[in-house]
């Protein structure tokens, strides 16, 4: 297991950047594939992007496509979303997580052992 803690969400007009952490403690980070989350108000818990070990790898859901990106400093143990051209559709609590191996055609939430509290991004029109 991991302890995860994110940070960096905010209220932010559309159109504007957010960039969130995700802090991880415990067992090392390096061995772990990172993944975002993100459940918005009435909807469904959606993965967002993840990233391989080393970082080369890299998914993103369709809907965050050229306007998210993610990366990790594994030196730091951290894993980083920056997210510009915000919409408001992107207001959810967003969720950082941690897994031994996924499926970067389609990361599934079963997939992420250890996960962080959360942190709310709310995108105003």
């Amino acid at each position: 297991q991991v302890q995860l803690v994110e940070s960096g969400g905010g209220l932010v007009q559309a159109g504007g950047s957010l960039r969130l952490s995700c802090a991880a403690s415990g067992r090392t980070f390096s061995r772990y594939c990172m993944g975002w989350f993100r459940q918005g108000p009435g909807k469904e818990r959606e993965s967002v992007a993840a990233i391989s070990r080393s970082g080369l790898y890299t998914y993103y859901a369709d809907s965050v496509k050229g306007r998210f990106t993610i990366s990790r400093d594994n030196a730091k143990n951290t894993v980083f979303l920056q997210m510009n051209n915000l919409k408001p559709e992107d207001t959810a609590v967003y969720h950082c997580a941690a897994a031994d191996s996924i499926n970067f055609v389609g990361p599934r939430a079963a997939d992420f052992g250890s996960w962080g509290q959360g942190t709310q991004v709310t995108v105003s029109s």
